[in-house]
């Protein structure tokens, strides 16, 4: 057992990550030592960013303990970049019972900033810091001490050319983007939405019915701009901002592009009344925001004779946008076609909310379907009488009882997808549409080319005709 991290004061005593735990309870007998849990503390850093999303939407991840921020056009809200590092600071310190040991940086590019808050000090230039802020391996930090170049500044100083036929481009690259010469673009954890909508209150909101109609306000206004660009949206994400740091998401999806208020704040009231756990205002909410992650081109809306806008076209979209938002979008599904000729493989189920195009083949007019619409899995091994071994069936026993075959179509011979198979290799099946002295229709196979496949094919029924 090791220490994996230290606090400011272990640091004092002399303890450092690495140290075995038996010599750290050696040196300090009361050493209070936790376990390690990688799990929480990335669960942690990730409600953290969450909570920074008040400031800018532009958030990335960076390593085990880092979250960096793109505050750019976001600083004029807190009157300056200063003004919004201390709000972010005041404002996560606290985070439940415990303290967060924070440190902050502001710098032109993101590996600055990172480097200044990881090993700077206050007053610190890039100039300062140690090698070790280029993150580069052991044996590279290890050679540039030697080297004499302990600090940033004394690779400044140094020709690029040189350190890049030493260590390698990676190493000069780090180091410009320290130094800030170069910039390199944060990967936000969420891409950005086409558009968003917030709104801030000087005085926190603290009932849940002032909440919906503050978001029924950004749903106009959304709609608004989606109106500019003849767009809706088809799907809604709200975020509700605590004065405590915790952030509550609601998230809607619909089956159409759509932009009128007054069916979205259906959606989302849906999606309340089918919360587990009440939305829990605390001390309120001091910022709301609305984003559109998801847009399509949309018609302009033609008002009605009324003055109010049209409602959902379809009263079945309707009612599956409202099941998939109150039951989960993966409860109310249905069947799309999938490109094989492998019958049990030609349709997957898909969340009825997407709306993918569906074109199903159609028998022609006056023609039986093709496909029954009831297929057994897996097919049910059958006893079958044909005259010859590779004729059409005459009679088969399937549960217990022998249907004599009045009439049969076929065979329609389907072989295996042997590109799909490791071996390369599969059985073809020859299907029979069959119907007995009783009208009832069946569709059977043989499984397997007689005497080219198999010496002695079985037969299987695979569905049932309506």
């Amino acid at each position: 057992m090791r220490i994996a991290a230290v606090d400011a004061r272990a640091l004092e005593l002399g303890l450092t990550p690495g140290l075995g735990l038996a010599d750290a309870r050696a040196r300090v007998p009361d050493l209070d030592a936790r376990d390690m849990m990688p799990d929480r503390d990335r669960a942690l850093l990730e409600r953290i960013a969450d909570g920074c999303e008040r400031y800018t939407p532009m958030i990335a991840i960076d390593g085990e303990d880092a979250l960096v921020l793109d505050i750019t056009g976001c600083a004029h809200l807190y009157e300056d970049e200063r003004g919004l590092a201390g709000h972010l600071l005041n404002s996560l310190s606290p985070l439940g019972e415990r303290e967060l040991s924070l440190r902050l940086a502001l710098a032109n590019t993101p590996d600055k900033a990172l480097a200044l808050a990881r090993f700077g000090w206050k007053g610190a230039t890039p100039n300062d810091l140690p090698v070790a802020a280029l993150q580069a391996s052991p044996q590279t930090e290890t050679a540039l001490r030697r080297a004499g170049l302990k600090t940033i500044g004394d690779l400044a100083t140094r020709p690029s050319a040189p350190l890049a036929a030493r260590f390698g481009s990676a190493l000069v690259t780090r180091l410009a983007r320290i130094l800030g010469e170069e910039d390199a673009r944060i990967t936000p954890r969420r891409a950005p939405p086409p558009i968003i909508v917030h709104r801030r209150f000087a005085e926190p909101v603290a009932r849940v019915d002032d909440m919906l109609a503050a978001l029924e306000a950004l749903l106009g206004e959304a709609g608004e701009e989606m109106e500019r660009r003849h767009k809706g949206g088809r799907r809604f994400d709200a975020a509700l901002f605590r004065t405590d740091g915790k952030v509550m998401r609601l998230s809607i999806e619909t089956g159409h592009p759509a932009r009128a208020p007054a069916p979205m704040m259906r959606l989302f009231r849906e999606r309340i009344d089918a919360l587990r756990d009440p939305i829990d205002p605390g001390f309120g909410f001091d910022l709301i925001r609305l984003s559109v992650p998801v847009i399509e081109p949309l018609a302009p809306s033609s008002p009605s004779l009324d003055g109010e806008e049209e409602k959902m076209e379809n009263g079945i979209d309707s009612l599956i946008d409202r099941l998939s938002t109150r039951l989960g979008r993966t409860r109310v599904t249905r069947f799309l076609p999938y490109d094989t000729h492998i019958p049990e493989q030609a349709a997957f189920e898909a969340p009825a909310v997407d709306r993918r195009p569906a074109t199903w083949d159609q028998p022609e007019a006056g023609e039986p379907p093709h496909r029954p619409l009831h297929l057994l899995h897996p097919p049910q091994l059958i006893d079958v009488t044909a005259e010859v071994p590779d004729g059409p069936p005459r009679r088969f026993r399937w549960r217990q009882t022998m249907h004599q075959v009045a009439k049969s179509e076929g065979p329609e011979r389907i072989a295996a997808e042997w590109w799909r198979r490791a071996d390369g290799k599969g059985l073809t099946r020859d299907y029979y549409r069959v119907e007995d002295m009783d009208g009832r229709r069946f569709w059977l196979f043989r499984h397997g080319l007689y005497g080219a496949e198999k010496a002695h094919p079985d037969w299987y029924i695979h569905g049932l005709f309506a």
